[in-house]
């Protein structure tokens, strides 16, 4: 590659860096002032007369009344439903719409509407102003959400909060292969990252779950959980535990056959 072109090349991404950053300053001022949340997950191909888009109206609708704003993606389906509920219900009704291929049409149904180019920075938005997740029937938008939240939660990157999928007939499959594949069979998981998330049928019982784990006085989780300092050493993780990232070269880490660091004194 000739000069000129590595410094197009350089230009373009120094440039998407701000474009970047813009985003994540345009998302944490719109974000700061909506207060309690939760976020509301689920297949944007579900239509208005589904059983599951109603129960997500109704569960937008139960946590606005429960003093929760509402935020989806702010796309159709799961997403509209849930807006729609807590739009209906005169609460704080949010969209973290993106920029698709296919020009996702944002839900008529949001107080708080804001545009992302980036997944990254709008799944940021999604956990960190989340007192808790619904996650409805969906395709591979959903599991990306629900994964990382677990990810998160199970490396303590963030504090544990509720995890709730709307659904038995949906959901129980993917438990059932956590308990007996991951688990049992290869034991790549632990047996409480089970207690990470619940399933139930009935979305009271989902918004009432969330609701119970707050603290209203100030709108806090009630516990911190005990966390072992035999599981943060053996997850290299637990910032939220204040657990310092590993550094490979002054730990001693690095493999004895790997080159010399070019940081190494």
């Amino acid at each position: 590659m000739s000069e000129f072109m590595k410094d197009i090349t350089l230009s373009r991404e120094t440039w998407r860096l701000f474009r970047i950053l813009s985003e994540f300053v345009d998302g944490v001022e719109a974000m700061t002032d909506v207060g309690p949340a939760v976020t509301v997950f689920g297949s944007a191909r579900v239509r208005e007369g589904d059983p599951f888009y109603e129960q997500a109206v109704t569960c937008g609708r139960l946590l606005v009344e429960q003093g929760f704003a509402v935020i989806t993606g702010g796309g159709p389906g799961i997403m509209e439903a849930a807006n729609r509920g807590a739009y209906a219900a005169g609460g704080k009704s949010v969209g973290l719409n993106i920029s698709l291929p296919h020009e996702q049409q944002p839900n008529p149904y949001q107080t708080h509407e804001l545009n992302f180019h980036y997944f990254f920075v709008r799944k940021v938005m999604f956990v960190k102003y989340a007192g808790g997740f619904v996650c409805f029937p969906g395709g591979l938008g959903t599991m990306d959400e629900f994964f990382e939240a677990l990810t998160l939660i199970q490396t303590l990157k963030i504090d544990p909060f509720p995890i709730v999928c709307v659904g038995h007939e949906y959901w129980d499959g993917l438990a059932d292969w956590f308990r007996r594949t991951m688990l049992e069979r290869y034991g790549y998981i632990h047996a409480d990252d089970l207690d990470l998330f619940t399933i139930t049928d009935d979305v009271e019982e989902a918004v009432q779950f969330i609701a119970n784990r707050f603290d209203r006085r100030q709108w806090t989780l009630k516990t911190r959980p005990l966390i072992p300092q035999a599981f943060m050493d053996m997850t290299a993780e637990g910032t939220r535990a204040g657990v310092r990232p590993r550094h490979p070269v002054s730990d001693g880490l690095t493999h004895p056959d790997a080159p010399p660091s070019q940081d190494a004194s």
